[in-house]
């Protein structure tokens, strides 16, 4: 994955995925089940096609010898190799799934993204090469030096530059922030202003928790500049945290379902 490249589901998915045929019976997958090592339930794959999911709860009040093509949940969330990860974070979030099933263009399981491959991926960010990134870009387009420092920050005192987060992906940000996993904030420290770079997502979560300060690169500049990011902040009106808008994330087109993958 190159340093300006976002990364997709297949950078994080895992490959190896444990998968039941649509003939195995509810005994066979009970048993795999108890004897695994953390599975709640699997893909059923005809060869590599995907066909649905069981899970455990499936298989309750179901006799031993009832076939997993009986029973099985058809219509499935799965997503595809290309979509970005913060995507499919969103989806796992906003749908409450634990894995989401990850198929090529012709319904072939190709991996699995689960809700804890999110979480490494968000702590495994590159954040210091993204923040020197940005630094040396302040300092060329306005001509001045910029420094960075490491401390905390009051949230009190940010200026947030982007008027809308995801309400479902706060969610994940809260689960990271209350297990101390957050990402460090990417800040923009002016003579005027405490801006906010990278973060927002973070910081409207920890609004919602009653956190007042975070972990923060502060990119420091001595001198006045106008820099583009305080002009979206005055433009879009954003003063304080509270000005960020929480909204719904709309159906993403990398995201099927098996029934609608099997229609085609």
């Amino acid at each position: 994955m190159t340093a300006d490249r976002k990364p997709s589901v297949e950078d994080y998915m895992t490959r190896e995925v444990a998968t039941v045929s649509p003939d195995a019976t509810v005994g066979e997958v009970a048993r795999r089940i108890a004897e695994s090592d953390g599975h709640s339930g699997f893909p059923v794959c005809d060869g590599r096609h995907v066909e649905g999911f069981v899970a455990a709860r499936d298989l309750l009040l179901h006799d031993d010898g009832e076939p997993i093509f009986k029973i099985m949940t058809r219509d499935l969330l799965v997503a595809h190799p290309e979509m970005k990860l913060d995507d499919a974070a969103r989806v796992i979030l906003r749908s409450g799934i634990q894995r989401l099933p990850v198929v090529d263009d012709a319904g072939n399981l190709v991996g699995i993204i689960s809700n804890a491959d999110v979480i490494r991926s968000q702590i495994e960010r590159a954040t210091p090469g993204k923040v020197d990134k940005l630094m040396r870009t302040l300092e060329n387009i306005h001509g001045v030096a910029a420094r960075e420092e490491r401390r905390e920050i009051d949230l009190r005192a940010l200026t947030p530059t982007q008027g809308k987060v995801y309400a479902d992906e706060l969610e994940g940000r809260k689960y990271e922030l209350e297990r101390g996993l957050a990402e460090p904030l990417v800040v923009v420290e002016t003579p005027a202003d405490c801006l906010l770079a990278d973060g927002h997502h973070r910081v409207k979560a920890a609004s919602d928790l009653g956190i007042e300060t975070m972990d923060a690169y502060v990119i420091v500049i001595d001198e006045a500049v106008d820099i583009g990011m305080a002009k979206t902040a005055e433009k879009e009106n954003l003063d304080a945290i509270a000005d960020i808008e929480a909204v719904d994330y709309a159906h993403h087109p990398l995201i099927e379902t098996t029934q609608r993958l099997q229609e085609q």
